[in-house]
């Protein structure tokens, strides 16, 4: 990994390369190099201006929209799987200082490393640069999502459950309504319920399966459909 490198992807010139290399530094490598500081720290505060920004920019560009559409796409943007596949396609992967196991495992090319190194790069950004250039790196490489990309599908009961519970709504629920098929190659039909009503449905080979469809289902519609926590 090289400093110029990493500010090329960036399109940023850091005045203080430590910084840089910081956050882009896994804890496995630290423990491995005495005095050496890793990610975390940076990860932590650049989950924050990530949230800001982005919870920033939707209030600012989409005057009216209802408080459960921004909820939805801020959501889709920051989503773990989001992050994770933007730092993917960037390949950062190749610039991150892994130790000697985590290299051997494959750990460069694991989305929760990526999407954390991510975000400590973009803390490290803000606070070498400031938040203007922090806006713009965000801008840039979360444009699609904050315009309403859909929501990656690896975890939608997770963010489901964060957007009912955005305003202290209670989690929701599942019930499998019906079986078919052989019993090796089980159907299940899934519902997503909020408040006593039904927001999505869904199928699949497993109840997990069906249950994770019926609450992509429900986030997909949930931009057409009344909000379903003002119900009771």
């Amino acid at each position: 990994m090289t400093i110029a490198q990493a500010e090329e992807l960036l399109g940023v010139h850091f005045h203080d390369p430590r910084l840089l290399i910081e956050a882009l530094t896994h804890p496995s490598y630290a423990s491995e190099h005495v005095d050496t500081p890793d990610y975390d720290r940076l990860e932590f505060l650049g989950d924050s201006v990530v949230g800001f920004l982005v919870a920033d920019l939707l209030f600012r560009d989409r005057p009216g929209e209802p408080e459960g559409t921004l909820t939805r796409l801020k959501i889709g943007a920051v989503a773990g799987e989001t992050l994770g596949a933007v730092a993917g396609e960037l390949d950062l992967g190749r610039l991150i200082l892994m130790g000697k196991g985590e290299t051997r495992s494959g750990g460069a090319n694991r989305s929760s490393v990526l999407e954390n190194c991510l975000e400590a790069l973009i803390g490290a950004v803000y606070i070498d640069q400031g938040l203007e250039c922090a806006r713009s790196l965000v801008v840039r490489l979360l444009g699609p999502y904050l315009a309403g990309a859909p929501i990656p599908p690896a975890d939608p009961k997770s963010a489901l459950q964060e957007l009912v519970q955005e305003d202290g709504g209670q989690p929701p629920s599942y019930r499998i309504t019906s079986t078919s098929g052989p019993a090796h190659e089980r159907m299940f039909v899934a519902q997503a319920v909020v408040n006593d009503r039904t927001v999505g449905t869904g199928t699949g080979l497993s109840k997990k399966d069906a249950e994770k469809a019926a609450a992509a289902d429900a986030l997909a519609s949930l931009v057409t459909r009344e909000d379903p926590r003002t119900h009771t």
